[in-house]
């Protein structure tokens, strides 16, 4: 059994930071792409970040040059570094991983269960 458990959603100003961390424990194997995607109240879910195994990393255009994404594959943990929020950030952010959990066994995507980021203006 796999879980992802996020933390680090709070409330924030406009202008302030957040850093979120997602860490996936259980039988793994092996994890590919980590990231993280956001859905705002009444729109669709869109994916904000995304980080490969190597460190590849792919960016939303709205939240560029303002987060990071980075990954610890010692502790099978992905982080979101938020800078300069905005109102318009405020959304539940929820982390991904595509992982195995044998050598041979398909790779499935896990979510964590959302953690919710409110920046007021």
């Amino acid at each position: 059994q796999v879980q992802l458990v996020e933390s680090g959603g709070d409330l924030v100003q406009a202008g302030g930071s957040l850093r979120l961390s997602c860490a996936a424990s259980g039988s793994i194997f092996s994890i590919n792409d980590m990231g993280w995607y956001r859905q705002a109240p009444g729109k669709q879910r869109e994916l904000v970040a995304i980080i490969t195994s190597v460190g590849t990393t792919t960016y939303l255009d709205s939240v560029k040059g303002r987060f990071t994404i980075s990954r610890d594959n010692a502790k099978n943990t992905v982080y979101l570094q938020m800078n300069s929020l905005k109102p318009e950030d405020t959304a539940v952010y929820s982390c991904y991983a595509r992982l195995s959990t044998t050598w041979r066994s398909p790779i499935y995507n896990y979510w964590g269960q959302g953690t919710q980021v409110t920046v007021s203006s």
